[in-house]
């Protein structure tokens, strides 16, 4: 992540009250718009809450609300204009995402919608299949609430210990926070890779 850009997130990201709706709405936009650190401005705010600034509980629910609403955008898009936006969004290179997307919903159903939501890329692609694929709404929004509230108890909760455990430094919290979260990130990019090339092995 660019330093500018970390710069302008801890400035957001302050103990100031108005932080609960930065963290919606960057949760919120991070489900269409895959930029957004929606994760980043979640650890921080846990952080931040481990100080007393902020109530880590608030964050959690501004968080997984964000997400789910950004997550239901993305499944009306695909639901109503699906067809010529997949091809204009996941051209190139991100056209794996939405392939692996269409092929994960279909093989193994909606539990998909929570894993998804903890792989960059793949949570946007997997929240417009499943509106693409006409995936019934009830069904859909009972695992992406569920979906939310993991993702967002996550990372708040991640920044939150990190901060409790370097209350005098909260920086050295933040960053131990952000090596986990990217150590947990690898680890489901690794079994997702080892688990392709099974499949590939035995097919």
């Amino acid at each position: 992540m660019p330093l500018a850009l970390l710069d302008s997130i801890l400035d957001a990201v302050s103990d100031s009250s108005w932080t609960y709706g930065v963290v919606f709405l960057f949760a919120m936009l991070d489900a269409f718009f895959p930029a957004v650190p929606s994760e980043t401005a979640v650890i921080t705010a846990g952080v931040l809450a481990a100080s007393g600034d902020l109530l880590v509980g608030v964050i959690i629910l501004c968080a997984a609300l964000g997400a789910i609403l950004g997550d239901n955008v993305s499944f009306g898009i695909g639901r109503t204009v699906g067809e010529p936006i997949a091809k204009r969004l996941f051209k190139g290179n991100r056209k794996r995402h939405l392939d692996w997307a269409e092929r994960a919903l279909d093989e193994r159903g909606p539990y998909l919608i929570v894993i998804g939501r903890f792989i960059p890329g793949g949570r946007t692609a997997i929240t417009f299949s499943a509106g693409l694929l006409e995936m019934r709404w009830r069904k859909f929004v009972a695992w992406d609430t569920l979906a939310g509230f993991v993702w967002a108890s996550y990372a708040g909760m991640l920044g939150y210990l990190g901060g409790k455990a370097f209350e005098e430094e909260p920086w050295k919290g933040l960053v131990i926070a952000f090596i986990v979260a990217f150590g947990i990130a690898a680890a489901v990019e690794l079994y997702r890779w080892r688990k392709k090339r099974r499949e590939l092995a035995r097919g």
